[in-house]
């Protein structure tokens, strides 16, 4: 491990981080609500330890490997929901707990809370709240790749560890930084757009900014207590839906459709194909559901409440109009099952991703024909690839941790207190990165004790880097040389 060289990069990914408090201070300023010196405290915390890190090092330069690319990714989220949570402690007086459970969630774009009344917060926090989702929706690693080239080849080591491992466009040019920055480019794009929308639609502009921030990240956090039920508006219902569906779709394929100016890319690709079906087949079930059972008197507004819902728990974005925990029926389990599919690969979704769903059900599929046809050669294709067995084992590798970690975090809540339902919900809520869970975390974890809420940071830690790059730091063979 060249740990100099790791506390170099840290110094200076922190005094970069450093410059994102200025935003959340100048809202403060124009909205003068007093917390001005609470974002200057955690910019001064954070340059200072930057500094510290850096200028002892600053001469070192060191390539990076891939395993010193998976500890820097992994501490890098825990460091940065360290100093994201100063403001929710000295502006809002909040636990340390509550307060880094708050910036990790945001960070994670989870989307849980423990805060309770945020019509009536202050609105720098309430940004600075939004901002954390967003940064950390397309990774705040890949934009530190995107504008600082002197990282080098180390670069590439990170944007793996960060990226999606089944990503079909982990390299869209040639040069990893460039990559990055279309990446970046693409996700203000539709940030902007997305703002423009919901502002056109009535929200007022601050509103409008921050929703714009969590629907594109896939994130969930609000401005207020009722979500976007908030505003109880089909317009501005619908503009969530299609943006959290462009969230969960592979960043290459907007790329690609954005290059060429035509939908076939996604026309032309299985996992959108599939991603689509699924949200179309939930949308039929869940409005059916809910008009068969007269949760909703028509089926106009089975169907606007149950296509929200889905777009909102397939993409684990958690915005909510309703609480769907106290729903009828199969829609709470389907609601689960779904928030474990997630969306694509290379998105901002959180869940196992529709790709690997995909290959994993086909390789059911392979297995009983060749059952019927033991001597048959069948080799499995996603469209007209064949998948690599290299590729075959990594999914299967990350399907068995997901689900193991899943089962092992449930029963830990569990003994922590909680309620098959609540513990069921607890791990939906993190390790998915959906927010919203079921029993006594359906709305919010300022109940629960914490215990669950470091339970619940170490699922949103995992789900947010797909498992696998958090749990390999705790294997014995990692540290050896």
């Amino acid at each position: 491990m060249h740990y100099r060289s790791i506390a170099g990069l840290f110094g200076t990914l922190l005094t970069l981080y450093s410059l994102s408090f200025l935003p959340s201070a100048a809202v403060s300023l124009w909205y003068q609500d007093g917390h001005v010196l609470d974002f200057v405290i955690a910019a001064a915390a954070t340059v200072t330890t930057g500094c510290l890190l850096w200028i002892p090092n600053m001469h070192v330069r060191n390539e990076l490997s891939v395993r010193e690319g998976f500890l820097i990714v992994a501490l890098f989220w825990v460091v940065l929901g360290v100093f994201s949570a100063i403001p929710f402690v000295v502006g809002l007086h909040l636990e340390i707990t509550d307060a880094f459970f708050e910036s990790i969630s945001g960070f994670t774009t989870t989307g849980a809370t423990v805060i309770v009344g945020l019509d009536e917060l202050a609105p720098s926090i309430l940004y600075h709240r939004q901002q954390i989702q967003w940064l950390g929706g397309m990774g705040i690693i890949v934009l530190a790749v995107a504008i600082l080239p002197m990282m080098g080849a180390g670069g590439m080591q990170l944007y793996r560890a960060e990226a999606s491992s089944v990503s079909k466009q982990d390299k869209l040019t040639p040069r990893i930084a460039e990559t990055a920055r279309l990446l970046w480019s693409i996700y203000i794009m539709l940030t902007v757009v997305c703002a423009a929308a919901y502002w056109a639609a009535g929200m007022s502009l601050f509103d409008a900014i921050c929703h714009a921030f969590t629907t594109v990240a896939t994130g969930g956090f609000s401005t207020h207590d009722a979500s976007i039920g908030f505003f109880d508006s089909p317009t501005i219902e619908f503009i969530a839906i299609v943006f959290m569906l462009a969230g969960g779709v592979n960043f290459g394929l907007h790329y690609a459709a954005w290059r060429r100016l035509s939908l076939e890319p996604y026309e032309n690709d299985l996992e959108a194909k599939v991603y689509l079906g699924i949200f179309v087949t939930a949308v039929v079930l869940v409005a059916a559901g809910l008009y068969l059972t007269e949760a909703h008197d028509d089926v106009l507004q089975s169907l606007r409440a149950g296509a929200f819902q889905v777009a909102s728990v397939l993409t684990s974005t958690g915005f909510g109009t309703e609480n769907f925990a106290l729903w009828p029926t199969y829609i709470p389990f389907l609601l689960v099952l779904l928030s474990f599919s997630g969306g694509c690969a290379g998105s901002t979704a959180g869940g196992l991703k529709v790709i690997r769903i995909v290959v994993m059900a086909k390789l059911g599929r392979r297995q009983l024909f060749k059952l019927v046809h033991p001597r048959a050669v069948a080799a499995l294709k996603v469209g007209p690839v064949t998948v690599p067995r290299e590729i075959l084992y990594s999914i299967l590798g990350f399907y068995v941790l997901y689900l193991s970690t899943s089962l092992v975090l449930i029963l830990a809540n569990m003994a922590a207190g909680l309620d098959l339902e609540s513990a069921l919900g607890a791990v939906m809520a993190t390790v998915n990165l959906l927010g919203p869970g079921l029993g006594k975390v359906s709305v919010t974890f300022a109940t629960v004790s914490d215990t669950v809420k470091w339970l619940g940071i170490f699922g949103m830690l995992a789900g947010r880097l797909e498992v696998i790059t958090l749990i390999i730091l705790f294997m014995p063979a990692y540290w050896k040389h």
